[in-house]
């Protein structure tokens, strides 16, 4: 099979202090390639700042402008390039032709385990070094004893698809011993005996929790009871439309709203879902707090947006996306609070990177310890699609009379979104 040049994807430093990092991407185009590439961006906790996307439907041509985000573990450059390059169509025939490239087999399936000692931000230190080993999390288990101790198992894939070999599981679980301490013991990873094609199902929530993390719009209810920042109410106005009458061949897509982590990603999400083509498009740098973004853009076949009710869909995802990308409520569950998180996933099954890094951050920032933590996924409704759900079981309430809900709430929704 053919591969990718190496030129297929040029990282270059800014000229000087301060300035944006320009990723370059040149290779044959195909359908959801920009949300993809998005997708490892958000990954790497890179924000971009702006962008250009030209393409003749054959061959494209990408350049995004990215800085490191000040939350984010250090940026692995070189492992970047070699990511956006394992995702850029082959030079061979299929990829001329537009051809859909045949589903990767599921990645094995590795259990990690430890017990430790607990103390506040320890998830968050686990989950920090397993982002820095190129190690995705698929599933978590936390427990925690009387005695003030954890055992953790977190179901986890490898990126670099070296965890068969016992020198890679050495170097991870030595990683994790420099920064558990003394107190942790019995570090251990092993497959666990299956790959990465079915990904559990949330244990059940609660009718209300339901309502209020699935429901279409943030409603007035909704807003009173978690007390949200002006910057969230803000998200309210975005800006969405389809014109047909600016160009013979393509729609022009305009995007208007506030800006947040992942923004991009988002949208290209969306169009990747529809099976839309980008034809060009340009993504300005942030004014006043607020994001444009112009698209020209085309049906896989060719042929421009003109069915009304399509245009009227693709809107309604697109407006959904900006006013509610992410969803975060406190819920009581007995003596305990439960943080729950949870965010749409692509159809093609991959849920948003880095939501378990920012929500335990931010629960880190704020001294509170995780007696447990969940992570499946939820179907909601036909036009809700499918859900990916964090769930943290916070320790008893008395213990943060100080913290209540509506701080936890803001501080995690705003590591989230990037504030």
């Amino acid at each position: 099979m053919a591969m990718p040049s190496d030129d297929a994807v040029v990282i270059q430093k800014g000229k000087k202090q301060g300035d944006p990092f320009v990723i370059t991407v040149n290779c044959p185009d195909k359908t959801g390639l920009g949300c993809d590439i998005c997708w490892i961006i958000l990954d790497f906790g890179l924000y971009i700042v702006k962008g250009d996307f030209t393409t003749d439907g054959i061959w494209c041509y990408i350049v995004l402008w990215v800085f490191p985000h000040p939350t984010s573990p250090t940026v692995r450059w070189s492992t970047l390039k070699e990511r956006l390059l394992s995702i850029c169509p082959t030079f061979s025939v299929s990829a001329y032709l537009n051809e859909t490239p045949p589903k990767p087999s599921p990645s094995p399936v590795y259990l990690l385990t430890f017990c430790s000692t607990d103390r506040k931000g320890l998830l968050n230190d686990v989950t920090r070094v397993l982002f820095e080993l190129e190690l995705m999390i698929q599933r978590v288990k936390v427990t925690t004893t009387p005695d003030g101790r954890v055992m953790d198992l977190f179901f986890i894939t490898d990126n670099l698809e070296l965890l068969h070999t016992k020198k890679r599981r050495d170097d991870a679980c030595d990683r994790l011993h420099d920064v558990l301490g003394e107190s942790c013991t019995n570090v251990d990873i092993r497959s666990a005996g299956y790959k990465n094609d079915s990904i559990p199902s949330i244990s059940s929530l609660s009718e209300e929790a339901a309502r209020e993390l699935f429901r279409s719009e943030l409603s007035e209810t909704e807003e009173r009871s978690q007390a949200l920042s002006t910057d969230v109410k803000k998200l309210k106005r975005a800006n969405v439309i389809i014109d047909n009458s600016l160009s013979p061949a393509h729609s022009l897509l305009q995007i208007n709203c506030v800006d947040h982590k992942g923004f991009l990603y988002d949208i290209m999400r969306v169009l990747k879902d529809f099976d839309i083509q980008i034809a060009y498009g340009r993504f300005s740098p942030v004014n006043k707090g607020q994001r444009d973004l112009d698209l020209f853009i085309r049906q896989r076949d060719g042929i421009k947006i003109l069915n009304v009710e399509m245009q009227d869909e693709i809107i309604s995802r697109l407006k959904l996306q900006m006013l509610h990308p992410l969803r975060v409520i406190i819920t009581n569950r007995g003596p305990d609070m439960e943080l729950v998180v949870a965010n749409p996933v692509e159809l093609s099954g991959r849920g948003r990177p880095q939501v378990f890094y920012d929500a335990t951050l931010a629960l880190k920032v704020l001294g509170i310890c995780v007696f447990s933590a969940e992570i499946g996924r939820r179907h909601s409704t036909r036009e809700n699609g499918v859900w990916e759900v964090y769930r943290f079981l916070l320790e008893e309430k008395s213990k943060y009379k100080t913290v209540v809900k509506n701080q936890i709430v803001d501080k995690v929704r705003r590591a989230l979104m990037g504030w």
